[in-house]
């Protein structure tokens, strides 16, 4: 079967989840068919590190650069046809007809866009056709909305009710659809959501294990640090959870790691919390730590930081909003707090009772490689779509 694949970013480096979820895809399902990438790009990377990367997976890659203006045009444009702002943002015509002409050039039998933000391209294409929803980004705005300042709301606000619509009418578009939790697909706003494949993440098991290293570092929080619920977890952190934390233990240090750190990451900085930027390689930060928590508020989907923290043998804790789509059993696999009390009171524990840490290592990390596998995963994914592209 020949697949393309069409993505809002080039997926590597990987250091934003839909970029994670993309690579690891297209890298399973390249076992069994023929993949033609591509992929929409409206930053500065590396194209050609890129490319060597993905290179072994893809039959064709093709790069589409998207400029300032064009964005600018989409937002502009979506603004007035009453299109989500994310749709609008990747959306512009001259990439419309370079995807037209690779479709045309390459003949696939399945079209496969990640993320309703390029749905616009292929919905209405008469070839069958899957679509990763991944998170559900309505809700994940509307979390957003409600923690918002006066001003910014109103606009929160368009933007949730516009990806309700679209959410919606992008469902009966697609032949194959698919999202990464079970939270996430009952909060679709669609009657036929039950449809929805799950297709969770999973864990690249042989890099993610566990490796004994002297600890720098008491707690570890990972991610893009420019992402707003990862940014927002970071002023949880500093501001509510970790003064309770250093009332108890006053030298426990904070290690904050991930690429472009938003200046309130960067504010956190102090003689106790550590905030690194871009590290080569993220498993130093998890290995060099003793606890790690992902204090999430608001956001959707499943969080790769926890599957990898665990996968690597590391305590981890988190709030039931994380939880609800990680599926780990609380006070056995993983702790989960509800408030800054709880969570403080949970990093506490296990820096001062080793076997209660010990205890929740070892099941984390078995739950991880009995749970989360990438071949798994997709293969579900796969088999949906030979249906559909009759090659069952």
């Amino acid at each position: 079967m020949k697949i393309f694949v069409l993505l809002p970013r080039i997926p590597y480096p990987l250091e934003k989840g839909d970029k994670l979820r993309a690579y690891n895809q297209i890298k399973q399902l390249a076992k069994n068919n023929e993949i033609v990438l591509c992929a929409l790009n409206d930053k500065k990377i590396d194209e050609q590190k890129a490319f060597h990367a993905l290179q072994p997976y893809c039959s064709s890659i093709n790069f589409i650069r998207i400029s300032k203006i064009q964005v600018l045009i989409g937002l502009v444009r979506a603004f007035f046809k009453g299109w989500p702002m994310q749709c609008g943002y990747f959306y512009n015509r001259k990439a419309a007809k370079k995807i037209d002409a690779l479709i045309a050039k390459h003949k696939p039998d399945m079209l496969f866009g990640q993320l309703v933000r390029v749905a616009q391209y292929i919905r209405h294409k008469d070839i069958p056709k899957a679509i990763d929803y991944q998170d559900v980004f309505s809700y994940g705005i509307k979390r957003r909305r409600d923690i918002a300042g006066f001003l910014t709301r109103p606009i929160f606000n368009m933007e949730y009710k516009r990806l309700c619509r679209y959410e919606a009418a992008v469902f009966d578009e697609f032949d194959v659809k698919t999202i990464i939790s079970e939270p996430d697909r009952d909060l679709i706003p669609h009657p036929k959501k039950d449809e929805i494949l799950i297709i969770p993440n999973g864990v690249d098991h042989e890099y993610f294990k566990p490796r004994q290293e002297e600890k720098k570092y008491d707690i570890v929080f990972t991610g893009n640090m420019s992402y707003a619920p990862n940014v927002n977890a970071v002023d949880y952190l500093a501001n509510e959870i970790l003064p309770l934390v250093w009332k108890t233990l006053p030298e426990a240090k904070m290690y904050i790691a991930g690429a472009t750190p938003d200046p309130k990451v960067k504010k956190a900085t102090c003689d106790r919390i550590i905030v690194s930027g871009w590290l080569d390689d993220i498993r130093d930060a998890y290995a060099q730590s003793r606890v790690f928590i992902a204090p999430m508020r608001i956001g959707t989907g499943l969080q790769n930081k926890l599957l990898e923290a665990m996968s690597m043998g590391i305590p981890a804790i988190t709030t039931p909003l994380a939880n609800a789509s990680l599926g780990a059993k609380p006070d056995e696999e993983i702790l989960v707090g509800n408030n800054a009390e709880e969570l403080a009171q949970h990093i506490i524990t296990l820096l001062t009772d080793t076997p209660k840490a010990n205890q929740i290592a070892q099941a984390g990390f078995e739950f991880t490689n009995r749970v989360y596998d990438w071949g798994k995963a997709t293969e579900q994914m796969e088999e949906a779509m030979r249906k559909m592209a009759c090659f069952d």
